[in-house]
């Protein structure tokens, strides 16, 4: 149900996969009609320039950024300077770069807005982990992703120590209240979902009530997620379903809510906003030298 692989920072051999993801980024941008940047700075102008965090955070996505870069000039160097994952400093360097001036200030941008857009949910995915740091539990994502990004975004909640949900439709079932609304109970639809799945898919059943857990349960569900519950009848589904079923809560939780909600004894918390309600880091893209600045 969750992904339980350790993190590993992108490599540039995986970023190379999304290269069809940030050309389309660049073609939106128009990055090879940059008019503005054709008219004022000369085809041989040089640039020395870091890429750097305006405010504290959790970095995620250099090595997509630094695709970026490349996609847009190949004669651009780079060196990242952290690795996705680590908690770097208000600014603090993450990237330098060196090349052709034109490519560099084309590509900006996009490549701002991959780390920008990353780095913030890593970021707000960090202060949820630290939120119930000391209880057992683990904090993931939803499918309440950017329609395109999915794969990047939840990349950066693993960067920030959170875990990821089932990534699609096929990965698992998850029984909500609208597959019930023919007049399924929980344990009914587990049952057909059982019969009608190959042997090893996970079934989850989301439940709004302590009779859907007992039945969910009872049923022989893999797990189940306590919808919307106020915190005493959630203690009390912990010990319905506790040892017989994965507990998961999820709905309304918030940075202020989330140790309450991990205290009652759930073993995962999953929120949508951390990625539909992360807000961006603050980056920039700060020169150091230009050379050969001609015209």
């Amino acid at each position: 149900m969750l992904d339980n692989a350790p993190f590993e920072p992108m490599t540039q051999a995986q970023a190379a996969g999304f290269a069809p993801l940030i050309r389309r980024a660049l073609d939106e941008d128009a990055a090879e009609k940059d008019v503005t940047t054709l008219a004022t700075v000369g085809e041989r102008a040089r640039i020395h320039g870091d890429v750097r965090l305006r405010s504290e955070g959790v970095v995620a996505g250099l090595q997509i950024g630094l695709m970026a870069m490349r996609l847009t000039d190949e004669r651009i160097d780079a060196e990242i300077l952290d690795a996705d994952g680590a908690l770097v400093n208000a600014g603090a360097a993450v990237i330098r770069l060196a090349g052709p001036a034109r490519g560099i200030l084309s590509g900006e941008r996009v490549t701002l807005n991959f780390i920008g857009r990353l780095s913030g949910i890593a970021t707000l995915t960090r202060r949820f982990v630290d939120a119930v740091r000391g209880l057992p539990v683990r904090i993931a994502d939803t499918r309440k992703t950017t329609p395109g990004l999915r794969a990047l975004e939840r990349y950066a909640v693993r960067a920030g120590g959170g875990f990821n949900h089932r990534f699609d439709l096929a990965s698992a079932v998850l029984i909500k209240d609208n597959h019930l609304a023919a007049g399924l109970t929980a344990g009914q639809a587990v049952l057909l979902a059982r019969s009608n799945t190959p042997a090893g898919t996970v079934i989850e059943v989301e439940c709004e009530d302590l009779a859907a857990v007992s039945q969910a349960v009872d049923a022989g569900a893999d797990a189940v997620l306590l919808d919307n519950m106020p915190l005493e009848q959630m203690s009390h589904a912990v010990r319905i379903a506790k040892g017989r079923a994965v507990i998961e809560a999820s709905g309304g939780v918030s940075l202020e809510n989330v140790r309450a909600v991990a205290a009652t004894g759930v073993e995962i918390i999953s929120t949508g906003a951390l990625t539909h309600a992360a807000p961006w880091l603050d980056v920039a893209l700060d020169f150091a030298e230009v050379r050969e600045r001609a015209r």
